[in-house]
């Protein structure tokens, strides 16, 4: 199908953060004498919002005010992230999609500014026009804004791509009313991915299938 506009999710989908994202969270349980989780398991509990992610692995956020936790593993992660690196097809298929002369953004549950720094180190900003992020460090709902950004941009829902790796990223999708696919390589399984009835990818490089 031929899309103008495509909508990135960016950690997961176009950043390989998965293995820190696991590390991290495994350092903070062992800090609370807590059962560390693992790849496996974290690709079948991650969620959105990040709190009840929190709360599922076992953090007893009765106790402990999640802006605790919370502060203690966007910390350690803005450190981290500096060693991640792209998706080894992301490049190639964002370049692949501007010359097809699509207009490109960023979507992210990620504060505005690290997630501008984590684009910008990846050298990659020049891709696109809109990198949206969110005002704080809790990872919530990016409904409001993609619909901020449809209408700010006057994208065309019916000829907008949503490409994600969660099942907040098709929800967002259906709250703007865009097409959506999700990658299977990021923050949650295959399996849910594909109980969504989303299209479903393996890889960033087949998205150039369903793309022209």
């Amino acid at each position: 199908m031929k899309f103008e506009s495509i909508i990135w999710d960016w950690n997961g989908t176009l950043l390989s953060d998965v293995d820190i994202a696991v590390a991290i969270i495994n350092q903070m349980l062992e800090d609370r004498a807590l059962k560390p989780i693992t790849h496996a398991r974290y690709l079948e509990v991650f969620t959105f919002p990040v709190r009840d992610y929190y709360e599922q692995i076992g953090f007893d956020l009765k106790n402990e005010p999640f802006d605790i936790p919370a502060f203690q593993y966007i910390t350690r992660y803005n450190k981290a992230v500096q060693s991640c690196g792209l998706h080894q097809e992301a490049l190639p298929v964002l370049r692949w999609l501007k010359h097809l002369g699509c207009r490109q953004f960023i979507l992210s549950a990620m504060e505005q500014q690290q997630l501008e720094k984590t684009i910008s180190d990846n050298k990659i900003t020049p891709f696109f026009d809109e990198i949206c992020g969110l005002d704080h460090h809790f990872a919530t709902s990016k409904v409001e804004n993609g619909r901020n950004l449809i209408a700010k941009r006057g994208l065309n829902p019916e000829l907008t791509l949503l490409i994600g790796d969660t099942i907040h990223d098709y929800e967002v999708a259906q709250a703007i009313g865009c097409h959506c696919i999700l990658i299977a390589n990021g923050h949650q399984s295959k399996i849910r991915l594909l109980n969504t009835g989303a299209k479903v990818l393996n890889n960033l490089e087949e998205i150039t299938f369903f793309v022209t």
